[in-house]
């Protein structure tokens, strides 16, 4: 038995840990089938020497039977600010047998009360930028001096709103347009670094550059953020700490003896661009050797009101560079590339001519039949600036590379104008730039549309995620809950977001209100509270959490949300008449009329979302141990299905109100057709996509709802056949046209970069291969495996890689022949549910499996598997 993959919270040795409290996890890895973990031993201490010389200092748990190998609360002494603790585990296995010691893994606490902060928020002396304005992005500088060799050295720093942190010239760290977005009313987001390697001995200069980003958000837009109350100049606050190996420290925080100055970032507004001009550049203005003299001294300034929170989320990051696969001159000076994929980030360019040269660069989604750029379907909400616009003017003489720092843009196509010769391809790249998310998920098939679709899921997801789950990443950029927790199975399926799920969960009980309101975006600057929310969309605040306790095992999410969603559910009773409720939005972008020209009723939609939040309710107060309130909850969610039966399920004929593809499977999904109606009603959703020549005719609620139902009910057949047109409304019709994204509308007017649509990627895991979470075992400790050849394809691969390990499901069919393979994670097992065509024997390697249990449910083959990997072939029923 092997020991692997430790982690604090979901991460590899943070720092900065804060929230949840710490909780530990690791990954089992042996080829022995059934091996399961009996028994575990942590041990935790102070320094790694003492870890390596048996001195647990901090915690011993002793020998606990328990098979738990994920989110093990830490219960050792109590640990203060900024301390290290050193951690390894051991396991016992079914068989008694102890494993080896795992590695050692570490995580770092965050300095866990505001009193640990002793440095000043400082900024600019010009003071507060004017209400469209933006002043040149500021300098600071400040040295200190190193008396001897460090053994530790940890910066703390938040700026707002973003900020690069230099040392003797060097960045640190890795990540980009930092902190996250929050209410910075309510929290304000500071990094952790340990920069002990980078420190030189005498004097060290720290350098910080700063910009706007949604702190002070001057650009006139639909969402008026230019009105936050939190809106103020750029500022920051940073603390360092320094150890010597005597025990004595040294600090530095940023105060009033700091120096700035302006930058060559002369302008930068997120819903803008960024504008930069060389021949402002102060070189080596982060260095030692640089002269000062002129600097500014630097002004204290207000805190921008929020409680000083560790960043605790996958960084945003640079994780690739596109090299443009065409470029083309459309009219004389004006250059357009083609990346050949929708991305989100920024151009990079490398040119030279004379000084004072300007060149601008636009960025679109789109072109015209000319191949000039087009944006006239993403640029109508900001009012003010120009739009996905930089500008970079030349110092001249050698080549010049350049790149923004703090805005990102939505695009494939970029046009360049202002250069006085003629480009090549060599003169751009483009910087995809997202949350730095790890692939968790893989699925392929014999369908390449379908591999395809997939793809375009995975790249919507990824540039739609930047700290926050955006709804796309141009025309607005913002959180809309509804969009993200309807895509939230495929992006768990898929990478690993579950670290920035935490962070935005926290967003949303900054953003709500004392009566339990919501608003539709998050963070909010104060626009969403009465328009483009609603349950459907509010429903993230369950719907999140409850989806990282089935994927993921974690209750320390619904522990941490439970108060939250107990308000919303008193503002629903609120707001409710009879049970049912009829406010915001409902089945957004439906095939045909505008967004909000749904066939299905909001009333439906809405008063299932209430139904379901009280069926979360009543689960997590279960699983806390609440068992008053999960009963009031239950009684609560009995009474609001029987309003929406006795309102909207006509006894007769079984149909729902709105008699359409989305309230019919809304009513199956959710759970209001009992178990005798489900043929009739199922035959009527059928029979409403017959009408339709087998295509969808949802919007984004109910496109959800329809595939995972129909597969639900025996139909993946149907579920495939919607899945793969590819002709208007489908997923294969944005394929046909050339999507390297998921489009927000069916018929492509506006964005061409949502993730909304996404669940189909869920579906592809679920319906098709077959992977399926239990919440009654969650995080993949129970597996449910319904796999589904459907007709016409020849196989589907699937893999995800959970906290436990590796779970995957590949089938194919071969004539008469249904081959298998599964891989189950240690400490796991599975229930795999054969196809009801193959009932012939069971086989392994032309033998009959000794370590399996066959039996039969509803006439089909029911095996229980336990862990390791599961060769299996089986033939068709003899009756087919």
């Amino acid at each position: 038995m092997r020991i692997d993959y430790l982690t604090c919270n979901y991460l590899k040795d943070p720092l900065g840990v804060e929230l949840p409290k710490p909780r530990l996890s690791w990954v089992l890895e042996s080829q022995v089938r059934w091996q399961m973990q009996f028994a575990y031993r942590i041990v935790a201490a102070s320094s790694r020497e003492k870890l390596d010389e048996h001195i647990r200092d901090l915690w011993d748990t002793g020998k606990v039977e328990s098979s738990q190998s994920i989110h093990v609360a830490y219960k050792g002494q109590p640990l203060k600010s900024a301390q290290t603790v050193f951690w390894k585990v051991c396991i016992w296995d079914k068989d008694g047998i102890r494993s080896e010691w795992s590695d050692a893994a570490k995580f770092e606490m965050g300095l866990l009360d505001n009193k640990d902060w002793y440095a000043n928020w400082i900024g600019h002396p010009s003071g507060r930028t004017e209400a469209e304005k933006s002043v040149p992005a500021p300098l600071f500088r400040k040295s200190f001096e190193m008396v001897k060799k460090a053994v530790s050295a940890r910066v703390y720093v938040s700026g707002l709103g973003y900020y690069e942190l230099y040392l003797n010239g060097v960045k640190i760290g890795n990540d980009v347009l930092t902190p996250g977005f929050t209410n910075y009313n309510e929290s304000v987001l500071y990094n952790t670094y340990d920069i002990t390697d980078q420190l030189s001995a005498g004097t060290n200069i720290l350098g910080v550059i700063l910009g706007n980003g949604w702190y002070n958000c001057f650009t006139s837009d639909v969402w008026n953020h230019k009105a936050a109350a939190w809106r103020d100049q750029p500022k920051f606050i940073l603390q360092l700490k320094v150890m010597y190996d005597n025990g004595d420290s040294m600090t530095v925080g940023s105060d009033a003896s700091w120096t700035c100055s302006e930058s060559p970032i002369i302008f930068d507004g997120l819903r803008n661009g960024e504008f930069y001009d060389a021949r402002l550049e102060q070189p080596g203005w982060n260095l030692l050797e640089f002269d000062d003299s002129l600097w500014k001294k630097v002004r204290i300034v207000r805190s921008p009101g929020g409680i000083l929170k560790s960043n605790q989320m996958t960084p945003i990051q640079i994780t690739s560079t596109i090299e443009p696969i065409n470029l083309k001159e459309v009219s004389p000076g004006v250059w357009v590339y083609d990346l050949g994929q929708n991305i989100s980030g920024w151009a990079q360019i490398r040119l030279s001519g004379p000084a004072g040269t300007e060149i601008t660069i636009k960025y679109s989604e789109k072109i015209k039949q000319d191949g000039s750029i087009d944006t006239s379907n993403i640029d109508s909400f900001v009012y003010s600036g120009q739009f996905q616009t930089d500008r970079y003017t030349l110092k001249g003489g050698c080549q010049e590379e350049w790149e923004p720092r703090f805005v990102y843009h939505g695009f494939q196509y970029v046009e360049i104008t202002g250069f006085p010769g003629t480009l090549t391809l060599e003169n751009f790249r483009g910087r995809v730039v997202h949350t730095a998310f790890e692939s968790r998920g893989e699925f392929e098939c014999s369908n390449q549309l379908l591999n395809d679709i997939q793809r375009c899921a995975r790249w919507s997801t990824l540039t739609n995620y930047h700290d926050i789950p955006t709804d796309c990443p141009h025309r607005e950029k913002n959180g809309w809950s509804g969009d993200a927790h309807l895509s939230a199975e495929q992006t768990l399926f898929n990478f690993n977001p579950m670290s920035a799920y935490v962070k935005w969960m926290s967003d949303f009980k900054d953003a709500q209100t004392p009566s339990g309101q919501l608003p539709g975006i998050i963070p909010t600057g104060g626009w969403g509270y009465y328009w483009g929310s609603g349950p459907a969309w509010d429903s993230g605040i369950f719907l999140i959490p409850w989806n990282l306790y089935e994927y993921c095992g974690d209750t320390a999410l619904l522990e941490y949300m439970f108060d939250s969603m107990k308000a919303y559910m008193n503002y629903l009773v609120s707001m409710a008449d009879g049970y049912l409720v009829d406010f915001g939005l409902g089945d957004w972008c439906p095939p045909t009329g505008g967004a909000m020209e749904h066939a299905c009723p909001t009333i439906v939609t809405d008063t299932a979302y209430f139904y379901i939040d009280a069926v979360i309710a009543a689960k997590t107060a279960k699983i806390l141990n609440k068992y008053d309130e999960s009963q009031q909850y239950l009684e609560l969610a009995d009474r609001i299905r029987e309003a929406f039966r006795s309102r909207f399920l006509n006894s007769e004929t079984d149909q729902i109100e709105g008699d359409c593809q989305t309230s019919l499977a809304c009513a199956l999904y959710m759970g209001f057709v009992n178990e005798a109606e489900k043929p009739i009603v199922l035959q009527n959703l059928l029979a409403k996509i017959h009408q339709n020549d087998m295509h969808l005719d949802c919007g984004i609620l109910g496109t959800k709802f329809l595939l995972h139902s129909l597969s639900e009910l025996g139909q993946a057949n149907i579920a495939y056949v919607i899945a793969t047109q590819t002709t208007f409304p489908s997923w294969g019709h944005w394929i046909q046209q050339g999507a390297t994204t998921l489009w927000e509308n069916w018929n492509g007017a506006e964005s061409r970069n949502h993730h909304m649509f996404s669940d189909v990627s869920a579906w592809f895991y679920k319906g098709l291969a077959g992977i399926q979470p239990d919440s009654h075992e969650p995080g993949f400790k129970h597996t449910i495996l319904r796999p589904n050849p459907v007709p016409d394809l020849d196989w589907a691969n699937a893999s995800h890689r959970s906290m436990y390990g590796q779970v995957a499901c590949r089938w194919q069919v071969e004539g008469n022949i249904f081959r298998i393979k599964i891989i189950i994670p240690v400490n796991c097992h599975a229930t795999l549910f054969v196809p009801a065509d193959f009932k012939g024997e069971v086989l392994e390697n032309g033998k009959v499996p000794q370590d399996i249990e066959i039996s039969q449910v509803d006439n089909v083959y029911k095996i229980a598997l336990g862990s390791g990997e599961y060769n299996l072939e089986i033939m068709r029923d003899k009756i087919h």
